[in-house]
């Protein structure tokens, strides 16, 4: 049944734009539901039975706006609990709450918005607690992090189902993969997507300074596993955690970032960032609804964005109904950040494009990151990120989100951590 908790942020939602936002919740449940092969109501984005009863209840309630939170809820409570939804934690849930936090993920923090995603390490599937670990859980001392991108969560980097007991070792995904062949033990991240990324990099640092004083075996090492926006929290993190000294990062070994838009993503001036994250799964497509709005990480994104200081006092562009002349006025900031010293760091780029050209370097990339700013590239040479010749690859006729889970890239990840792998 849908947690109460959903339905108190949705209904806090509701007292800004109740209408468009009901609408677009039960487009996310009815496309859950089809994937089911349960029929909708009278159009395609109406759920029908008692569920569209629920949405339609949301709305007319939610008209009377003076009733507020509580009474609306005690209202909806009958329906509620008779109704059939997906588990709490199901992959369905999460990935309609990764969407949400990704477009709008600073309005819920703000706002205090139970639908707001903290952020946590996970292993297993569930939040890691200190005190209590998981019972058969056995961690070595090499952990590997591994950071989503935009609009996503923790359980996107698992693969799907293989086919045939031939592609089994690319369904094994990458985690899996390096903690089979390098012992490695995969914790992962989840976090809130829309908020700046030196506010998820700040509370990164304090995570993994938790995670070196609390890890139950001696600390050997940790490398970092980042896609897209998370290999700019990552780097965000590290900065923070050398300004203040912070215990884990002797630890940090290797970075390892796929398709990450280190000078920024300029498609994403088109939308093209909401419209293909959120089409990429039947649960967050109606999303799709909400690309007028731009959260602050979407911003920082657009600019590869990394510290407090690259968007304080700036004025935030492609808001709705801002003057043309403000948004202008935001400019990606001059500020260099290079890679840290000491932490060997990799780039793993793709290429829609079959091979390298204007069209696959300057235009498409891989549908989202320019080549160049997965590679740290820059005309400005200052600004280049300088990784190693060896140390970043191209794989071609490869999408942003394939990156996640290509059994070529997960070959190239196992060389590159191999400990005889040099890549500074």
């Amino acid at each position: 049944m849908p947690r109460t908790a959903d339905i108190r942020g949705v209904v806090q939602l509701a007292a800004g734009a109740v209408a468009g936002v009901s609408r677009i919740a039960e487009g996310v449940h009815q496309s859950v539901w089809s994937t089911l092969g349960v029929t909708g109501g009278t159009t395609a984005q109406r759920t029908g039975g008692l569920t569209g009863l629920i949405y339609a209840s949301v709305r007319g309630v939610a008209q009377l706006l003076g009733k507020g939170v509580d009474t609306l809820l005690a209202t909806l409570r009958p329906l509620l609990d008779s109704a059939d939804a997906a588990p709490p934690d199901s992959p369905q849930r999460e990935a309609v709450l990764a969407a949400l936090n990704g477009v709008m993920g600073d309005r819920l923090a703000a706002s205090h918005n139970p639908l707001a995603t903290p952020m946590t390490l996970r292993v297993e599937g569930t939040a890691l607690d200190w005190q209590t670990p998981p019972p058969d859980w056995r961690p070595t001392g090499k952990v590997l992090l591994l950071v989503h991108g935009l609009c996503m969560n923790d359980l996107q980097w698992q693969p799907h189902p293989a086919p045939s007991a031939a592609s089994a070792a690319g369904a094994m995904g990458h985690a899996q993969a390096l903690a089979s062949a390098l012992g490695y033990t995969p914790v992962y991240l989840r976090y809130n997507t829309g908020l700046h990324t030196s506010q998820n990099g700040r509370e990164l640092a304090a995570q993994l300074t938790q995670l070196a004083a609390y890890w139950p075996v001696p600390l050997e090492e940790i490398a970092v596993l980042a896609h897209s926006m998370g290999g700019l929290v990552t780097r965000s993190a590290v900065h923070y955690a050398a300004q203040q000294r912070l215990p884990w990062l002797p630890h940090l070994k290797h970075m390892v970032f796929l398709g990450t838009p280190h000078h920024g993503a300029p498609l994403e001036r088109a939308g093209n960032w909401i419209d293909v994250l959120l089409g990429s799964t039947h649960f967050s497509k109606p999303f799709a609804r909400l690309t007028a709005l731009r959260s602050a990480g979407i911003t920082d994104l657009r600019y590869g964005n990394l510290l407090d200081a690259d968007w304080q006092g700036q004025v935030r562009s492609q808001v709705p109904g801002q003057a043309q002349g403000q948004a202008k006025r935001r400019r990606n900031c001059d500020r260099r950040l290079p890679l840290p010293d000491g932490i060997a760091c990799y780039a793993a780029a793709a290429a829609v494009a079959a091979k390298r050209g204007l069209v696959a370097e300057r235009l498409t990339g891989d549908g989202l990151v320019p080549l160049r700013s997965a590679l740290g590239q820059h005309d400005d040479a200052q600004r280049n990120l300088h990784f190693a010749k060896a140390a970043q690859t191209i794989f071609y006729r490869t999408n942003h989100i394939a990156l996640l889970h290509s059994p070529a890239v997960t070959a190239q990840l196992i060389a590159w951590l191999t400990p005889a792998h040099a890549a500074r």
